[in-house]
């Protein structure tokens, strides 16, 4: 692939105009930490790491159109007991820059070896992701079981399939653009509802969105599809499934029942007063559960 000085952007003013607006989230960062890009197959990704170089090792996989930035109200707490490394997705927004464009799920699981072993992170790993990050969380737990000691997926977004309500509202979002800002508000409303502090949380993520959307180059993104039966048994490490009650992305009770019937081994915890913004908008319940699930026998 040939590219521009300015790629992954449009051009060089959209370059800069998303990267002065992420370096300035990202003072927002309440822990000291350390940034590298590291050289893949697939080209170079971004990685800001936490936490003390002697904790074990916990990787962040950021939701699609969102950065590693997201993880803004989870770092403090996650970071003092574990060496956390947020990734920016190679071929999504950040400061990730693409040199191959992913053509399917096993790639995107292939960039995330190749990036575990440079990082040199051994065969112990803790793998967190939100919505499109639990999918590939998921994805990864299948092919490299060998490489984890736990899992931790956030709104996993193909338990069960999308509500219909939900793909209405995000195809809306291309027929007019402008209705970007009510359909994030009605996706992330608990957080967006509950205070001044995380309704900052959501008007941050979408000027995000709307930035990356305006500034990026278009490409196609590899779409989760439902797993199956047997690729929720696939799963034999130990993992940990949280919903949010109010999720709007899909049902709820409906992937909750799935995983009692199809794979009862699997851990699961609902989050009240939460939807698909569970991360932020119950950031403390959140980060209790994932540290006692990690830190439990």
């Amino acid at each position: 692939m040939q590219v521009s000085a300015y790629h992954p952007f449009l051009s060089a003013q959209a370059q800069e105009e998303y990267l002065t607006f992420y370096d300035q989230r990202a003072k927002a960062w309440p822990v000291a930490s350390e940034t590298k890009l590291v050289d893949t197959f697939w080209g170079q990704t971004f990685v800001r790491i936490s936490g003390s170089p002697d904790a074990p090792p916990l990787i962040l996989l950021s939701g699609s159109v969102f950065s590693s930035l997201m993880w803004i109200p989870n770092i403090d707490a996650l970071s003092r007991q574990y060496r956390t490394y947020a990734v920016d997705n190679i071929y999504d927004s950040g400061r990730s820059i693409y040199t191959r464009a992913p053509r399917n799920p096993e790639d995107l699981v292939q960039w995330l070896d190749e990036l575990f072993t440079a990082l040199e992170l051994g065969n112990r790993i803790h793998l967190m992701g939100l919505s499109y990050g639990s999918w590939l969380t998921h994805r990864y737990a299948l092919h490299f079981p060998q490489r984890l000691a736990k899992i931790v997926l956030l709104a996993h977004p193909a338990i069960v399939s999308m509500n219909a309500g939900f793909i209405l509202r995000f195809l809306f979002c291309f027929v007019r653009p402008g209705y970007l800002a009510n359909f994030g508000y009605w996706l992330l409303q608990d957080a967006a509802e509950k205070d001044a502090a995380s309704r900052a949380l959501v008007e941050a993520g979408l000027a995000e969105m709307r930035l990356a959307g305006r500034c990026y180059k278009p490409k196609a993104m590899i779409t989760p599809r439902v797993v199956t039966d047997q690729e929720l048994r696939g799963l034999r490490g130990p993992a940990l499934f949280l919903m949010g009650e109010h999720e709007k992305t899909f049902s709820t009770p409906r992937a909750l029942q799935r995983l009692g019937r199809v794979a009862p081994h699997l851990q699961t915890g609902l989050i009240p007063n939460a939807g698909h913004d569970l991360s932020f908008s119950q950031a403390q319940m959140v980060n209790e559960k994932v540290l006692d699930f990690l830190q439990g026998a």
